[in-house]
Parts: structure tokens; C-alpha cells; sequence
């Protein structure tokens, strides 16, 4: 599992734009500035639509002013579904959805879930990182089932 003072590793993306679908590479995301990453197991699922993604929607105004420059959502979901959470959850453009189909990322990142015996395959756990140009800071992975040490306030208290 990648821990504080590694580097994100670099790979292809698709993110959710209003223009469409659009290949992003990790290192343009994470490469400069303080960047908050935080994952959630499915677009659409309940905690991840009731708590996770508005959590950091309401406090986008207080993370940036701790500095933050981008704020990332991944999910194992492919960029259309990434793309319709974004406008049903009115997300804007003030949080970049990213879209990791295979799982790619998540299991460079050594942050895969495999829910598989419920029917949903290989998913991201639920997480937070701080990294700042480009290496991991802080990073908050939440015990299976919890929602604490990931949500938007306690990214704000380790800031």
C-alpha cells in the first residue's frame, strides 16, 4: 500500500469534463501544488452519494483556503458513470471526477477492495491523501464498512 513520502504513481486517467470524456495523466494532477485525493467504492452508493462526494462539495470553499489547489474524487466506475454522479450530485467544476475503469490506479496504489462476493467486483477502498507535488503527505484509509478518517472535515483538521 503506498504510505507517507511515496510518490503517486503515474498513469493514464479519464476524467469527467463538461465537454466529454478526456485521458488525464497522474502526474499533470498530482505533479504540482497540494492536491486532495479522496476515493470512494462506487459512484452512487449510499454513503458515497449521501456523505462522501457532498462532504467535500460543501467544504470546497474551506479546503482551498488551507491551500488546497485541486480536489480529486476516483471511484472504480468507468467516465460516463463518473460523469453523471458529477451532474446529479451538482459537483462543478470545483472537484475533478476521476474515472479508474480497471481499477489500474487503485491497485497501484495497493487500494483495491474486492467485493466480488457482492456482486460488484474489484473497487477502491474508501480513502483520503493529501499530496503535495506529487507525494503522498497524509493518507486516511477507512477500516471496512467506516466513514470518518476520510471525510471532508477530517481532511480539513489535517491540513
Amino acid at each position: 500500500m503506498i504510505k507517507i513520502g511515496d510518490k503517486i504513481p503515474a498513469m493514464k486517467l479519464m476524467s469527467a469534463t463538461p465537454e466529454g470524456p478526456k485521458e488525464v495523466d497522474t502526474g499533470e494532477i498530482f505533479g504540482t501544488g497540494k492536491v486532495v485525493l479522496f476515493a470512494v467504492p462506487g459512484a452512487f452508493t449510499p454513503t458515497c452519494s449521501a456523505k462522501h462526494l457532498p462532504g467535500f462539495t460543501e467544504n470546497l470553499a474551506a479546503l482551498k483556503a488551507k491551500g488546497v489547489d485541486k480536489i480529486v474524487c476516483l471511484a472504480v466506475n468507468d467516465v460516463f458513470v463518473m460523469g453523471a454522479w458529477a451532474k446529479d450530485q451538482k459537483v462543478g467544476d470545483g472537484i475533478v471526477m476521476l474515472a479508474d475503469g480497471s481499477a489500474a490506479f487503485t491497485k497501484a496504489l495497493g487500494l483495491e477492495l474486492d467485493l466480488t462476493a457482492r456482486g460488484l467486483g474489484i473497487r477502491s477502498q474508501r480513502f483520503a491523501l493529501i499530496a503535495q507535488d506529487g507525494v503522498v503527505k497524509h493518507l486516511a484509509v477507512e477500516e471496512a464498512g467506516g466513514f470518518d478518517v476520510s471525510r471532508a472535515e477530517a481532511v480539513l483538521e489535517a491540513l
